[in-house]
């Protein structure tokens, strides 16, 4: 079946929307220094505003994908967005490391659970046979703004105050986030149909009942520490090694390009390999790019590694959407897709924390490198536990 025109639209909002909220995410390692400094604080602490942030966005991203599947993916991520504006404008106002956390930790944190799920998931029941290609594309926002975002943001610190920098950031969000949400749009029933009219698929009961979407859903737990920790810490890492601040920060730029290739590359080869198959093989590629970190001494093994590290998490983050489309249907895909993706959010909330910790009390990052490399074999297995037991039937 042919796509309509405007399906792609919704690829190029949703990759807008993504691009904005994983900017502002990942924006956290440019303010990561300002944030230790103001507040006197040491890097557990710091950690947690990142680990609160994406715990609440993935615990909450089912509440979203729910509202989207009610009332529509263009109010619920409009709302979205002029919450992670106002949390933006908050922090910039905030006079205690208290205040952060439940400005950019909580409410940012909010507003990204309501653009994110809604979002990614409108995509999916537009395509049929290009629905591997749209998710790739439209995930590949994230590594846009992982990109993008972060590095603007550490320029903009260098020529201003970190407060006003966060203004500015939250005049953003506000502009481009409503312009985007304002083009996504619900697909017809046309392309989500059975012969009745009405979506096919399992409902999100029916699916969490199934040994597939339990198999899937304990891979993200344990993959979930090895995606964040280098978003938290790789740029803490440079700066140990005395490399400077611009090539710190712009290492997760890098992850951000690796990300940009893996969604889109990896798209294309999951529709030919096999999402499922490609999602095991990306796991165990995520886990052995620790390998490069742990051992680099400098730049260039640092370079390869972001590279490595991005592209593999690019790759699963995009496979994930479809595969809940390919398993389940698309009767109740956005809450399906929220409901996933919160096996991530004590990973998001405890992994980068626990590794601040494990710094601040050894000195080094070996431990937590060490840890990640076994949750990463970990999370390969049950990913092909998850492949073996069922067939892709939508």
């Amino acid at each position: 079946m042919k796509e309509p025109p405007y399906a792609w639209v919704v690829v190029w909002a949703t990759f807008t929307c993504l691009a904005l909220i994983f900017g502002v995410s990942y924006s956290f390692a440019a303010f990561f220094e300002s944030f230790a400094v103001e507040f006197s604080a040491q890097r557990a602490d710091v950690s947690w505003i990142f680990g609160l942030s994406g715990f609440v966005y993935f615990v909450l991203g089912a509440g979203g994908g729910m509202l989207a599947d009610r009332y529509g993916p263009r109010i619920v991520c409009s709302a979205g967005m002029a919450m992670i504006a106002g949390g933006l404008l908050a922090t910039s106002w905030a006079t205690s490391l208290l205040a952060v956390y439940v400005s950019y930790g909580f409410l940012v944190g909010l507003g990204i659970a309501l653009v994110y799920t809604p979002s990614i998931a409108s995509v999916q029941p537009w395509f049929t046979t290009r629905r591997g290609l749209a998710g790739g594309i439209a995930s590949s926002g994230v590594g846009a703004g992982t990109l993008l975002v972060p590095v603007g943001v550490a320029m903009a610190i260098g020529s201003m105050p970190w407060r006003e920098a966060m203004q500015v950031l939250a005049l953003g969000v506000l502009v481009l986030g409503l312009l985007a949400a304002a083009l996504l749009r619900r697909a017809p029933a046309a392309h989500a149909t059975g012969a009745g009219g009405s979506a096919t698929g399992l409902t999100l009961r029916e699916t969490l009942r199934t040994p597939t979407f339990r198999w899937l859903y304990l891979a993200i737990v344990l993959a979930s520490p090895v995606m964040f920790t280098p978003f938290a810490h790789v740029s803490a890492s440079a700066r140990d090694l005395g490399l400077d601040e611009a090539f710190a920060v712009g290492l997760v730029g890098l992850i951000g390009v690796g990300s940009l290739v893996g969604r889109f590359a990896i798209g294309l080869v999951a529709d030919r390999l096999g999402r499922a198959q490609t999602l095991v093989l990306m796991q165990l590629s995520m886990g052995a790019s620790y390998a490069l970190w742990g051992t680099a001494g400098g730049q260039g093994l640092l370079v390869v590694f972001a590279l490595w590290f991005g592209l593999s998490y690019g790759a699963i983050v995009s496979l994930l959407p479809a595969i809940c489309m390919d398993y389940f249907g698309g009767k109740s895909v956005a809450s399906v897709v929220g409901t996933l993706y919160s096996g991530a959010a004590v990973g998001n909330l405890l992994g980068p924390v626990l590794a601040g910790a494990v710094f601040d009390h050894s000195g080094h990052y070996l431990g937590v490198m060490a840890v990640c490399g076994v949750l990463s074999l970990c999370a390969t297995w049950a990913s092909r536990q998850m492949k073996r037991s069922g067939q892709s039937r939508y």
